[in-house]
């Protein structure tokens, strides 16, 4: 029974029909003290002779007809054979037998429904075999059955993850071909559109250069107003093209110092500013694991629109703190009592080109939401914002600890 036990857990952990057949031969033989053992396997109408352990050969890689053999008579009845004297037994093809040295024999379907094949033990003088050779060699035929199907099923699982990887590699392939096209498109457009904005801004400062002291302050606000034009366009190309890199830049991530990073830039947005009230609280201790100059432009994004839609407040106060998320994860939040929005267009606000503000109350191009989104989730983060019409905004995002 110990040796069942130890040839039970070699089978379970066989992972092709070659390893289990290599165990099974053995274990038959040695479990029944038989001076010879065969694995056989159903192929359709024939059975094959697989393997064999015997003190001389059998009918190892042959094959004979499912009428034409013991072990077809135990899979086509599904039940075990047990013969003392071959001879004896009109089942067997004694032909067959003569030229080896079987006297006396067991054969044990695998798997009593459907069987799939069968394990033999064979004696060299007259045996019949007891009770307990009988149930070792059933229990090994069940264990047997049990891991050839685990077995079909860690191959078909293969197969499949080789097809899916192969699938994804050369979708992976394509993507890549298309990346590549859409970033030369990109800077194919970028500079088709530069060279008239160039052309336009160039001659709208000649126009003012050479007759703009005979120019009334109506035309000047003309000529101010196509210079804006120009200026908000360069800005939006750029936007756009840094949109394209942040999409397909490679990303190396480390642990970062949100909190340095913020205390940063908040700085730089008071100088900007030296008559604004304004005041920033930024909590310490903030980490997370991801890539530093990606999540740069994060909190750039987020702490510059809360500069910018606290303009009209007398006194802007902004934070950056965490909360606890439903799932018990950490959430950061960029808070401030600005200008807020209407709660409707929460899910909208992260499109490209997306405003809630007209372009003389808030300038910008629309472009640094979308890009601030599509960072959190190349990191496998989320983000979206609560807010109300003049009672300010919260932009909520997750990245991995």
């Amino acid at each position: 029974m110990q040796h069942l036990v130890t040839v039970v857990q070699r089978l379970s952990q066989a992972r092709s029909l070659d390893a289990i057949t290599s165990i099974v031969r053995r274990a038959a033989r040695e479990l029944t003290d038989a001076d010879g053992a065969t694995f056989v396997l159903r192929d359709q109408d024939l059975c094959y002779y697989a393997d064999e352990d015997a003190i001389s050969p059998l009918w190892k890689g042959q094959r004979f007809p499912m009428s034409a053999c013991i072990s077809g008579w135990a899979m086509l009845n599904r039940q075990s054979v047990i013969i003392e004297d071959i001879y004896a037994d009109s089942r067997i093809p004694h032909d067959a037998y003569r030229p080896t040295f079987v006297k006396s024999l067991v054969m044990m379907p695998i798997r009593t429904m459907e069987p799939i094949g069968a394990i033999g033990a064979y004696w060299a003088s007259r045996h019949k075999a007891t009770p307990e050779e009988v149930s070792l060699l059933q229990a090994l035929a069940d264990s047997t059955s049990v891991a050839m199907e685990a077995c079909s099923v860690f191959e078909n699982l293969e197969k499949r993850v080789a097809e899916r990887t192969e699938e994804l590699n050369r979708r992976t392939a394509e993507l890549e071909v298309l990346n590549r096209e859409l970033e030369a498109f990109s800077y194919s457009v970028a500079h088709d559109l530069r060279a008239p904005l160039i052309t336009i801004d160039g001659f709208a400062e000649v126009l003012k250069e050479t007759v703009g002291a005979s120019l009334d302050e109506a035309a000047l606000e003309h000529l101010a107003h196509i210079q804006g034009g120009v200026a908000r366009m360069q800005r939006l190309i750029e936007d756009l093209l840094g949109l394209s890199k942040i999409v397909r830049a490679p990303m190396q991530k480390s642990v970062v110092d949100l909190s340095a990073i913020a205390t940063e830039i908040a700085q730089r947005l008071r100088a900007s500013s030296p008559g604004r009230a304004g005041e920033f609280t930024i909590a310490q201790n903030l980490t997370a694991n991801g890539d530093a100059g990606l999540i740069r432009i994060v909190l750039e994004n987020l702490l510059s629109n809360a500069w910018k839609f606290t303009s009209k407040r007398e006194h802007a106060h902004i934070e950056m703190d965490t909360v606890h998320g439903a799932e018990g994860d950490t959430v950061f939040r960029v808070k401030d009592n600005g200008a807020g929005f209407d709660p409707r267009y929460a899910t909208k606000l992260f499109g490209p080109f997306q405003r809630c503000h007209t372009q003389s109350d808030f300038p910008g191009t629309g472009i640094g939401l979308a890009t601030v989104q599509r960072i959190v989730h190349r990191h496998g983060g989320k983000i979206w914002v609560e807010a109300q019409v003049d009672r300010g905004a919260s932009f909520f995002f997750t990245l991995p600890g």
